[in-house]
Formats: structure tokens, C-alpha cells, sequence
């Protein structure tokens, strides 16, 4: 087997599981917005706007927490093992203190629907969704130190068991607390007088969940510790949490950056009406499913890369970075294909009216535009993650929506009168540009050797 080939069979046993647990997570949206979409295409649209809004401040402390990642795996990769355990469990205090002050701002994320202009019912629905989900922020972020612990360790078989369980259940749950009693009845239970609570009911079905897969994670990493030697704790909790920020803040404010240009993007569609709010969340769960495989990929090229500039090998850490990519575009072409051939079928999943299905299905044709930049931008940014370069993203990032995508949309939408499509150029545009931004930044990087991310 040559180097190359054993490069590939190491990224795919570790980006599969990644991949699937990054899938599972997003299919629980999916069925949050099919099962809502046969409920009310208003409470839809609003869970789909609170679950943006949710998503882009949560990022702020996922992303901090993402700075493990590095940390761990080059640990790892230099035969330092006995010094994970306490990066960890400084990662998990960083996440409750981050968490607590998230969840405060998480309450007061309803504000921004009163200055978006959304329409009240929407607006209404999406409130009372953020409201129950921000109970499950803390646990959310101490599942991302988790996760960077096991996947550099390569003990990535609890994700998928995670993701299978949470998608099960999350799924019980929405029908139930969705449809009260008629979703008892479907389900052959007994009728106890339950209300269908909509939006709220599918905001905690999976708050509700986030606490079963924390525990599930949680005896995973006591299985891990048990095969590791004696802990090392010669650095100090004060200086592993300036490490852990001095990575994670720029990959934090760069996922902030993305997810809150595509919630922005929510906002403004909701701006347009119920349609086409509808619409968009119908497109962009589709989207996400696709983004979610790359993601894991890329959190797979974050582990790999470290493991090869820990070891000190940066030739390795180019071809890692290569590999991933590689592998991510055949999934994106794939994904970018199927939009293309089955826009309908695909949005009609949901169940949705048929003006919102139509409109869904124009959203979906233009997200098969972005697939390859969507897929090439996250997967770069995993591979410089796993270097410790995590600035260049958030700057690409910032520069691509804000200073590209966010204008294209906005003229596109409203003064072009492009609506939802115009929208989706913008995104479109965002996205290109970030990815050449990363793609030409991560070639730059790996020409020659990386220095370890420093502790202190």
C-alpha cells in the first residue's frame, strides 16, 4: 500500500463515523421541519428562524471549543497521550463557563425578530422556540470538548451510536409533543389530554435529546481514559484555557460569521413572507445534510493534520489536507447532482404546501451551485484547524458573506426583486469566495513545515 493509499483508508475510517454523527445531528432539523411543515407552515418557518439564530450564537462557543482540536491531536500525534486528559478536562470547564454566559444571550436573541421586521406569527413560533432550546446550550458545548477528545483518539464509534439513538428519539418525541394527542393516537398510544404544542414541542424533543447524547459521550471518554497512562498535568488550567481561546475565538467568530450570514439570509426571507421563510428552510435543511458529510471530513482533516505536524512530518500534513479535500469533492459533486435531477421529489419530503414545495424546489437547483465551495471551504478550514491556523478562516469568512455574499443578496432579492432566489445567489456568491480564499491559503501553509500549537 502506498503512502497515499494508506492516507485515504485512515481518512475514511475516521471521517465515516465523523460524517454520519455530523448527518445524524442535522436530521434531527430535518425532521423538526418535515414534521412541522405537515403541522403549520408558520410554526416551520419560525423554528427553522430559531434554530438559525440559536446556531450562529451557540458557535461562538463552538468554535472556541473547537480549539481542543488541535491541541489533542497534536498532543497525540508527538506521544503525548498521558497529556490529554487534563486539556479535556479544562475544555469541558471552558464550555459550562462559555455555555452559562451564551445561554443569556440566547434568551435575548427574540430582539433581533422585532428589528428584522419578521412577520408576527412567524416571529411568534420562532420565540418560543428559542426559548426552550436555550436550555440545552451548556450541554450542546461540553459535547463539542467530548467529541474532540474521542475523534482525536480515534474512539469515534459512541458518535455514531449518539447520532442513531438521538435521530430515534428525537423523532418519538416530535411526533408526540408536535401533535399531542393525534401523534399518541398515530403512534398507538393512549390519548392523556396533551395539547399539540408545534414549535415548542419540537424545541424540547431535541433539548431533551442533548442531554441523552451528552451522557452517551460522556461514557465513551471514561472507556478512553481507562487505556491511557497516568494523567500529566505539568501546564497549569490557566494557560491550557488561553490556548484553548487563542485557537478556538477565531474559529468561533469565523462559524458566527457563516451561520449568522445564512441566518441573516433567514431573517430577510421571512421579511419577503411565510412562502418563501418556508422555502428557505426546506432548502437549506437539504443543504445542511450535504454540508454536514463535509464538515465531518473536515473534522476528520483537523485530527489528521495534527497528528502529522505533532509527529513533525509536514509532507504528511500536506497530503492529509489533500486527501480530505479529495474526498469531499466527490461527495459535493454527488450531493450537487442529486439537487440538480431531483429538486421536487427532495423538497416534497417535507410535506409542505405546494406554492412552498415550488418555491423550495428553485432554492435547491441554485444550493447545487455552492456544493463544491460549500464542501471545499469547510473541509480547508478543518485542515488548517489541524495546524493551528484558525484566523485565515474567520478572515475568508468575513470577507466572502459580508463584504460578497451579503451585498449580491440583498441587491439580488430587493432591488433586483429577485426574492428568495436572489437570496440564494448571494449565498452563492459568499461561499466561492471563501473557499478560493481558504483552498489558496492552505496551499500556501502546507509548502512548508508547520510549527506545534504552544501552550502558555
Amino acid at each position: 500500500m502506498t503512502r497515499g493509499d494508506g492516507e485515504l483508508a485512515a481518512q475514511a475510517r475516521l471521517a465515516a463515523p465523523l460524517a454520519a454523527q455530523q448527518v445524524g445531528m442535522v436530521a434531527m432539523g430535518v425532521v423538526d421541519t418535515a414534521l412541522l411543515g405537515r403541522f403549520d407552515a408558520d410554526a416551520m418557518a419560525g423554528a427553522g428562524i430559531g434554530t438559525g439564530l440559536l446556531f450562529a450564537l451557540s458557535c461562538l462557543g463552538i468554535g472556541a471549543l473547537l480549539g481542543l482540536d488541535p491541541l489533542i491531536a497534536q498532543a497525540i500525534g508527538a506521544g503525548e497521550r498521558a497529556r490529554t486528559p487534563r486539556l479535556l478536562a479544562v475544555g469541558v470547564r471552558v464550555a459550562v463557563q462559555l455555555g452559562l454566559v451564551l445561554t443569556l444571550v440566547v434568551l435575548a436573541a427574540p430582539l433581533a425578530l422585532r428589528v428584522g421586521g419578521v412577520d408576527p406569527a412567524v416571529a411568534g413560533h420562532a420565540t418560543v422556540y428559542i426559548y426552550a432550546r436555550a436550555l440545552g446550550v451548556v450541554p450542546m458545548l461540553v459535547q463539542v470538548a467530548l467529541r474532540a477528545f474521542l475523534q482525536a483518539h480515534g474512539h469515534t464509534r459512541p458518535m455514531l451510536v449518539a447520532a442513531i439513538v438521538g435521530n430515534v428519539a428525537n423523532a418519538l418525541l416530535d411526533w408526540i409533543l408536535i401533535f399531542g394527542d393525534d401523534g399518541l393516537a398515530d403512534l398507538g398510544l393512549p390519548r392523556i389530554g396533551l395539547p399539540a404544542l408545534g414549535a415548542l414541542g419540537a424545541a424540547l424533543a431535541t433539548t431533551a435529546v442533548t442531554f441523552v447524547l451528552l451522557l452517551i459521550y460522556a461514557r465513551a471518554i471514561a472507556e478512553v481514559r481507562r487505556g491511557l497512562p497516568p494523567p500529566i498535568s505539568d501546564e497549569p488550567p490557566a494557560a491550557i484555557r488561553r490556548a484553548i481561546l487563542r485557537l478556538g475565538a477565531p474559529i468561533g467568530l469565523q462559524l458566527f460569521a457563516e451561520v449568522a450570514a445564512f441566518a441573516l439570509a433567514a431573517v430577510l426571507a421571512g421579511r419577503l413572507g411565510a412562502v418563501p421563510a418556508a422555502a428557505h428552510q426546506i432548502a437549506l435543511q437539504l443543504s445542511s445534510v450535504s454540508f454536514a458529510i463535509a464538515l465531518g471530513i473536515g473534522g476528520a482533516a483537523a485530527t489528521r493534520v495534527g497528528l502529522a505536524v505533532g509527529a513533525g512530518d509536514h509532507r504528511r500534513a500536506r497530503r492529509a489536507a489533500l486527501t480530505s479535500l479529495g474526498l469531499g469533492a466527490i461527495v459535493m459533486t454527488s450531493s450537487a447532482a442529486l439537487f440538480v435531477l431531483a429538486p421536487g421529489p427532495l423538497a416534497a419530503l417535507f410535506g409542505a404546501r405546494v406554492e412552498v414545495a415550488a418555491s423550495a424546489a428553485t432554492l435547491v437547483q441554485i444550493a447545487a451551485v455552492f456544493q463544491l465551495s460549500d464542501g471545499a471551504q469547510a473541509i480547508a478550514a478543518g485542515a488548517l484547524r489541524g495546524a493551528g491556523d484558525t484566523r485565515a478562516a474567520f478572515v475568508a469568512n468575513l470577507i466572502g458573506h459580508y463584504a460578497i455574499g451579503l451585498p449580491v443578496a440583498l441587491v439580488a432579492a430587493f432591488a433586483f426583486d429577485r426574492g428568495a432566489p436572489g437570496l440564494w445567489w448571494g449565498l452563492t456568491a459568499g461561499l466561492t469566495g471563501t473557499a478560493i480564499a481558504l483552498l489558496a491559503r492552505l496551499a500556501w501553509l502546507t509548502r512548508r513545515p508547520v510549527a506545534r500549537a504552544p501552550i502558555g
